[in-house]
């Protein structure tokens, strides 16, 4: 069976003992904690691993795009969520044919929006969308309950459409902040006398929080490889981590500074407050620099550690980005290569 020290570099490898592991831990605790799990594929873009998430109990999945949707349909799954607001004729023509073909709902945040839909649906095959909620997040959705409401009945008053809840995404250790937006959303969505089958919410870092709250549904995804900020954010260990970059020492210029084959198309720039753009692992060692195709590596004493040809396996601050980056993972167990794969939806920002 082929060795780590086998593949040509820089590789993305994917521990596959982790992710299992991963996955698991997350379905138990979405089920003691009673809510909906519903893992966002962004973070690893390969259908086997949306697959596996369903079999282990995930209700469905996210995307972020309708390029990924399509991609995971044709793999065969058949419970998407695709949280976006999707615009133009001719996103609006390739929504309504993946709606004929899996279980769909879409987000809108704006009339605008929820008129596209209306348009392009009808009764027989209605599409359901989720009211977009900024519960602080900052990014997309309506400000207001009372905005959240106004777009609910202009969504069930379509009759292409079908109002299918509140979906929002959270501020960084949020969780309470967004809940008390959403409360109090609920409350006039019940004023109102409008049912809402469904609040979803997302990201890994709380993925932790306690339930009980509104929220019904949650939508992590980088749960299943971690990164460096995760683990800064105290979600996981570095043990947990199942994705790192393999990279090649191609040069030592002085005692302290290791070269990396590496770089920014490999690593990704992303910081995200820290020091550094990915951790070596088994050390201390931070990559300080980045350009397109090296990394470089500053040791604070000098060493004739690593030489030039040694391998060091880099875990990156932000593994959804690195997903993004390579045509193929390889999957691992221990030292072993268990198999290379294609990231079928690599690229799809579509």
């Amino acid at each position: 069976m082929t060795k780590i020290a086998n593949i040509d570099t820089p590789a993305v490898l994917i521990d596959i003992d982790r992710v299992e592991a991963n996955l698991k831990r997350a379905q138990a605790h979405a089920d003691k904690e009673g809510y909906a799990l519903r893992p966002h594929i962004k973070t690893h873009k390969l259908p086997r691993f949306a697959k596996r998430q369903i079999e282990l109990g995930a209700v469905g999945i996210t995307v972020q795009k309708l390029g990924e949707a399509e991609v995971m349909a044709d793999a065969g799954i058949s419970d998407i969520f695709l949280p976006y607001n999707i615009l133009g004729a001719k996103k609006l023509s390739r929504l309504k044919a993946l709606n004929a073909r899996v279980t769909l709902a879409v987000t809108a945040d704006s009339p605008d929006t929820v008129a596209g839909y209306a348009a392009t649906f009808t009764a027989e095959q209605p599409l359901t969308v989720l009211v977009e909620c900024d519960s602080g997040g900052g990014r997309c959705g309506v400000q207001t309950p009372a905005q959240a409401v106004a777009l609910a009945r202009q969504i069930a008053l379509a009759p292409g459409l079908r109002f299918g809840g509140l979906m929002t995404y959270p501020p960084l250790h949020g969780v309470e902040k967004s809940n008390a937006w959403i409360e109090d959303a609920l409350a006039v969505f019940k004023q109102a006398g409008i049912a809402v089958p469904k609040v979803t919410s997302g990201n890994s870092p709380d993925m932790w929080a306690p339930g009980g709250g509104p929220v019904t549904e949650r939508r992590p995804g980088t749960y299943i490889y971690y990164d460096r900020f995760q683990v800064q954010e105290k979600a996981a260990s570095l043990d947990d981590c199942a994705l790192s970059v393999l990279a090649t020492v191609v040069s030592r210029p002085t005692a302290t500074r290791i070269v990396i084959d590496a770089g920014s198309k490999s690593l990704s720039s992303d910081l995200l407050g820290m020091q550094g753009f990915g951790l070596v692992m088994g050390t201390e060692l931070t990559v300080k620099g980045l350009s397109e195709e090296h990394g470089v590596i500053e040791m604070p004493v000098a060493s004739d550690w690593p030489r030039i040809g040694e391998r060091l396996r880099i875990i990156p601050n932000h593994a959804c980005v690195v997903s993004n980056l390579f045509d193929t993972v390889t999957l691992i167990s221990g030292d072993e290569v268990r198999g290379t794969v294609p990231v079928a939806a690599r690229g799809r920002v579509d």
